[in-house]
């Protein structure tokens, strides 16, 4: 196969609508910290990029596994050279890092730099070991922490948030092919749990304002809705479809626990903005799979 790689086999490598979820964890952490309008606004452009190169390189490093338990994929197919998808990969993940510094200078790359350097370890190295949906849900919790990286410590609350579900989801998605287990079934439901509690306690702080406060707890029951139902169904049905069904249904529904922090500092358009884009993720999935 010659020439570049058509842009939809290339959106396909990089999952492109699922970064749909990216850009309310800075904002996120932006909320929560105080940081500036334009740094919070401008974020989500490296926290995306890095994101894209992450999937990328995710499917050069499955490409082996892949072309037996997934031979539909762009690698496998000879769609996207592995070659081409590692150069993908890492021209996104310096273009990343490129936009964070601009953004945020020297302190926001304190944080894209590990958040980089974990992405890859979580590709090429930590994926199927036990400590793969630590390394993962670690990412995201970065991301986080990359919105506020003027003050990270004041994101602490959403960062361990994020992180919780996306352990959560992690563990699960390793069911996807051959099926979960009802234990793991569990551990992602008591995760998505977990990442309630966090942001139910966090509206009661004392400067967050009742109107938002209330807001916030709406966000986080569609959230519970959203992602524990298929979630629960996994527990009685732990089978590959069900798996799949939860971890999808997990991914699209981080952007309502987003919503739930934004409101509870009262950033309501960027939470309805943020909301939103879960539905337009589930509509995406139909042409480009976020998994």
């Amino acid at each position: 196969m010659t020439g570049l790689p058509a842009p939809r086999d290339l959106a396909e490598l990089v999952r492109l609508p699922a970064a749909l979820t990216v850009p309310g964890d800075a904002w996120s952490g932006a909320a929560w910290s105080g940081a500036p309008t334009g740094q919070a606004a401008l974020m989500p452009i490296g926290s995306v990029l890095l994101y894209w190169s992450g999937m990328a390189l995710n499917d050069w490093a499955d490409r082996e596994v892949d072309a037996v338990e997934r031979p539909e994929r762009v690698i496998p197919t000879g769609r996207v050279p592995a070659g081409a998808a590692l150069c993908v990969a890492g021209s996104l993940g310096g273009a990343g890092l490129a936009a964070t510094a601009l953004v945020g200078g020297r302190r926001a790359l304190r944080t894209s730099v590990p958040l980089a350097v974990l992405i890859a370890t979580y590709d090429v190295l930590a994926k199927d070991s036990p400590l793969g949906p630590l390394v993962m849900a670690s990412t995201r919790g970065l991301d986080v922490l990359l919105g506020a990286a003027g003050a990270p410590a004041l994101a602490v609350a959403p960062a361990a948030s994020v992180a919780v579900h996306t352990l959560g989801v992690t563990v699960l998605s390793r069911g996807e092919v051959h099926g979960a287990t009802p234990a793991t079934a569990v551990a992602a439901l008591v995760a998505t749990g977990a990442a309630i509690v966090v942001l139910v306690a966090a509206t009661w702080q004392d400067d967050v304002r009742p109107g938002h406060r209330w807001v916030a707890l709406g966000f986080a029951v569609l959230y519970g809705a959203a992602v524990g139902v298929p979630q629960a169904r996994a527990v009685d049905a732990p089978d590959a479809v069900h798996a799949r069904a939860a971890t999808g249904a997990g991914i699209g529904g981080l952007t309502l626990l987003q919503a739930g922090w934004l409101a509870a500092r009262g950033r309501m358009l960027p939470a309805l903005v943020v909301a939103a884009a879960g539905p337009l993720l589930r509509r995406a999935a139909r042409t480009v799979g976020p998994t």
